[in-house]
């Protein structure tokens, strides 16, 4: 047990070394900072993190404020990413009244948090998936490369996030890591399909109404909340067959 102990902690400080070595690379690719959208995107972020769906299954919860990630992702610099990434994660990773604060669950949460959206980030800004063989034309080329690269900045994003979880769970517990990550990604994979979807959306109206276009988001996603809810509400009460590390909280 102390031997799981050490490396678990081992595995959280090279999360966290990560998780600084992806954002200062993602920064070098970064463009301006828009510190409106990101203060926009931050508030909707925050507080969508907190519509928490505990999934059954397995030891954990997702909360529904991906598609806010995904925008700062695609809209704005690594810098702003990974800011509303982590302060978003602290807000629903913050212990309710009466639970006990733990600083390494917190940090590992937010490490692999910011890690993922570095890494989409540099997936986004990527020079080769704008150059894709879609099409010739520039106007084929622009109408095919985004969906590609917005498609790619998700798997990336959905890599980052899962594999570390999956991987700390199986350092903490001893449980295989593929059968852990098979189970996130078989409850996870729907979401961040239709989040991808509400992002690229979102984005294409933001052309013509500006960053006020993210609030339509909202509303959408309480709506999914609750809908999450009703649908997991019976698996809640049934034993959980993958109990996910303490130190994993942040979700799928």
């Amino acid at each position: 047990m102390q031997r799981n102990t050490r490396r678990t902690k081992s595995f959280i400080v090279g999360m966290f070394l990560a998780a600084i070595a992806g954002t200062l690379y993602a920064s070098l690719a970064s463009h301006a900072l828009h510190p409106a959208y990101a203060v926009a995107v931050l508030m909707l972020a925050a507080a969508t993190s907190r519509m928490k769906i505990k999934l059954p299954g397995i030891d954990g919860n997702m909360s529904v404020n991906l598609p806010f990630l995904l925008m700062a992702v695609v809209n704005l610099s690594a810098l702003e990413a990974v800011s509303i990434a982590c302060l978003s994660t602290v807000v629903q990773c913050w212990p309710k009244s009466g639970r006990k604060f733990r600083p390494e669950q917190m940090l590992f949460n937010v490490s692999m948090m910011a890690f993922a959206a570095s890494m989409a980030n540099v997936i986004w800004n990527a020079g080769w998936l704008g150059r894709s063989a879609w099409g010739r034309s520039h106007w084929g080329s622009t109408w095919a490369s985004e969906p590609l690269m917005l498609a790619s900045a998700t798997a990336a994003f959905f890599v980052g996030q899962t594999a570390p979880v999956a991987d700390i769970i199986k350092l903490a517990e001893g449980t295989a890591m593929r059968r852990v990550w098979l189970s996130i990604v078989q409850l996870s994979f729907p979401y961040y399909v239709l989040s991808a979807g509400m992002t690229s959306m979102v984005n294409t109206v933001s052309h013509h109404l500006g960053w006020q276009a993210a609030l339509v988001v909202f509303p959408v996603m309480y709506g999914i909340h609750r809908s999450y809810r009703l649908y997991f509400r019976p698996a809640e009460e049934t034993p959980r067959t993958v109990p996910l590390a303490r130190a994993a909280r942040a979700g799928a």
